[in-house]
């Protein structure tokens, strides 16, 4: 969104700037005017979809000039920024048709929620109800991590969903480094600590951004700081992920804990990840038996077995008989394409699109995406096509 900011405070003016440029959709001033009368009489040649007025300095013979300012931009929405009361402002201000009107000093918070107000009422941008799903492994290396963070990645990159993963293991988290070479600035522990500042902004700004539509939260570096991250700071991250982005990924650690139950309390639906072996399958039981001692119906329980080969003695039916839920998805074993994708960091789908996993993975996403699945096979079919020759 573009925006002209009156003001004569050149710290405020960089402030909001900052704040504007933390945002997603990025907000953006074109140019400062030191007061009304300075905005009236010079236009920007760009109409701005914006007017932030820092009012503190506007005295009553200046206060007209916010009506002819909004005749002047008529489809631009007037913010004003005022300290104390300045009632005759106000009156004027609401004239003109003032959308917002805020305290300062600037509260960051106030500022992002009105900015979500004004984004949404431009259509710039709309609130989401965002899914979330979580993954977990039934035993230790049973590919979770790879499979959610890939998932997520294919989600964003076929589907077009606004994606985030949130990396949920106390130690040893490393999903970031199974898509992208970046170091996370922020982590989970770092949101926690500051979670009154929690917004779509700010959660943002926290994130490893894979790609434009796909972020990654990284799991908390220290796990000494794991005593400062409370269940309920979970329920405030996921309550604002879920307006920001279409669908929450979670990498759920085994060893499930106060914080990651209550993320699992909160998900839309649960993949347990297993091998096709006697261990997960045992493990799986208990993971199972957890879940269902919490009350968790059985339609959000949805197994995926990964690394899956046919022809071997242990069927599908036979986990699934064991187990007493139903196979929804099976990963093939691909070894070489799902190492090569490791160990370098990039996407499997991006390193090897004609894959048999890549494959999967979009198959997975048209599972995951039900209402997209008779628009989105021939985009698939062209995507995987091109490396078939």
């Amino acid at each position: 969104m573009k925006a002209l900011m009156i003001t004569r405070d050149a710290t405020l003016h960089e402030e909001i700037a900052a704040q504007g440029a933390a945002r997603m959709p990025v907000l953006r001033l074109l140019e400062r005017r030191s007061g009304l009368r300075d905005a009236v009489e010079h236009m920007l040649a760009e109409a701005p979809e914006l007017v932030i007025v820092d009012a503190s300095g506007i005295g009553l013979d200046e206060a007209d000039l916010l009506e002819r300012l909004a005749r002047q931009y008529p489809l631009a929405a007037l913010m004003l920024l005022t300290r104390g009361q300045q009632q005759d402002v106000l009156i004027r201000a609401m004239r003109a048709g003032t959308r917002e009107v805020l305290q300062l000093p600037l509260v960051h918070k106030a500022f992002h929620e009105a900015m979500d107000r004004v984004d949404i009422h431009a259509g710039v941008t709309q609130m989401r109800d965002g899914k979330v799903l979580a993954f977990i492994s039934c035993k230790g290396g049973g590919g979770a991590t790879f499979l959610s963070t890939n998932f997520s990645y294919a989600l964003a990159t076929l589907a077009g969903c606004k994606v985030l993963l949130i990396d949920l293991h106390g130690q040893f988290g490393d999903a970031t480094l199974y898509v992208s070479d970046q170091k996370p600035v922020m982590t989970l522990s770092d949101i926690c600590s500051q979670i009154t500042r929690m917004d779509g902004a700010f959660l943002a700004s926290c994130l490893v951004h894979v790609t434009p539509n796909f972020g990654v939260l990284a799991a908390a570096d220290d796990p000494a700081h794991k005593v400062d991250m409370q269940p309920e700071h979970m329920d405030r991250i996921l309550a604002v992920a879920r307006h920001h982005y279409d669908y929450i990924v979670l990498d759920v650690e085994r060893q499930i804990d106060a914080l990651s139950l209550r993320a699992l309390d909160s998900a839309d639906a649960i993949y347990p990840v297993l091998q096709l072996a006697l261990p997960d399958i045992r493990h799986g039981r208990r993971l199972l038996d957890i879940f269902r001692s919490l009350g968790y119906p059985g339609e959000r329980l949805r197994l995926i077995v990964n690394r899956y080969e046919k022809g071997g003695r242990l069927r599908l039916a036979d986990l699934e008989q064991a187990l007493g839920a139903e196979v929804v998805h099976t990963v093939p074993n691909d070894y070489l394409a799902a190492t090569d994708s490791v160990n370098q960091g990039i996407p499997l789908l991006q390193l090897s699109r004609s894959s048999a996993v890549a494959r999967s993975l979009a198959d997975l996403v048209e599972l995951v995406t039900a209402r997209r699945v008779a628009e989105s096979r021939g985009l698939f079919d062209r995507l995987f096509s091109r490396n078939e020759v």
